[in-house]
């Protein structure tokens, strides 16, 4: 579903509510954050009971950068706060997630009775379908999403919102190689005639070495089979999504590799996967056969009471019969 198809209705939604709030998914990242801050301005606009959900304790570097320089402009809240906050009109706004198990706050789900989510990864065990749920498997990131609602509600984005957008877009397309049409380039573009700062961009997306270093050793374990590479963290090891997202984004860029999958273990009950591909494997169906979800070009799994090399062994099964 495209944005444009329901962006009157947000506008409706937002209207009627008596406060809002916006959330992503846990441990931000730059398209998370685009998407919130974006959406944030625009209702800011029409209304001051507005805020932005955040109970991640530890967060990427340019994300925790953005929301310092921020901290005496946006109502930053947390969770059980904005819970204290609510009543019965509030609207809660859930961007680049669909799950309700990703959500900064474990309870917000359950406790707002209107609620939107937008998002562009694809639908799966979690979805909040008690929603308006506006899900673009074709939109690059939900910074694209953001920018083309902004833009059809004529909405003023200064310098610094284009800056952190078109930085979302960058990431989730790991630099304009992974899910990209005329859509992306032409958004992409329209940021910079707001003001968007490729320099800027850059020194958001600037890695940290260590972590880097940690991803590049994942790499070194790496098995190839039928052009898809899989590798894994070491069993007790601790990993970001995003570091296991950005492990699947570097193994597309070698030599006939067409999709990946990277596992690692998330924290101390649960196991992680992230998988992408170049278009030709569907990486949503296969691990939409280990509980996850995605679409053909990008997907993910959490899964519970096992280990990272089971995961490992039943992925490697899977994609031995593809």
């Amino acid at each position: 579903m495209k944005i444009i198809d329901q962006y009157k209705k947000i506008n409706k939604l937002i209207q009627e509510s008596s406060s809002v709030f916006v959330v992503g998914h846990k441990d931000l990242d730059l398209d998370a954050l685009g998407g919130c801050l974006s959406m944030y301005n625009y209702v800011a606009t029409k209304k001051s009971n507005v805020y932005f959900i955040v109970d991640d304790v530890r967060s990427e570097k340019a994300v925790a950068k953005v929301i310092k320089e921020l901290s005496d402009t946006i109502k930053f809240i947390k969770g059980d706060h904005a819970l204290k906050l609510k009543n019965k009109d509030s609207l809660l706004i859930i961007l680049d997630t669909n799950k309700d198990y990703l959500l900064q706050n474990d309870d917000l789900n359950r406790e707002f009775d209107n609620k939107i989510v937008i998002d562009h990864h694809g639908e799966g065990d979690g979805t909040i379908y008690d929603s308006l749920l506006i899900i673009d498997n074709d939109a690059s990131s939900t910074c694209e999403m953001m920018t083309e609602f902004l833009k059809l509600n004529d909405f003023v984005i200064d310098s610094y919102l284009a800056t952190i957008l078109l930085s979302g877009i960058i990431l989730d397309t790991n630099n304009y190689v992974l899910k990209t049409d005329s859509n992306t380039f032409y958004y992409s573009y329209y940021l910079t005639t707001c003001g968007a700062n490729p320099t800027k961009v850059q020194y958001l997306l600037k890695q940290d070495l260590k972590k880097y270093i940690k991803r590049q050793k994942m790499i070194t374990n790496v098995k190839i089979i039928n052009n898809i590479a899989i590798t894994k963290g070491p069993q007790n090891e601790i990993f970001r999504r995003e570091e296991i997202a950005k492990t699947a984004d570097t193994l597309l860029l070698f030599n006939k590799i067409e999709a990946s999958f990277v596992v690692a273990r998330i924290d101390k009950d649960n196991i992680g996967v992230s998988a992408r591909s170049m278009g030709k494997i569907n990486v949503g169906q296969v691990l939409g056969m280990l509980g996850g979800g995605g679409d053909i070009h990008e997907a993910a799994a959490k899964l519970s009471n096992t280990s990272v090399n089971k995961v490992e062994n039943e992925i490697l099964n899977i994609i031995k019969i593809l």
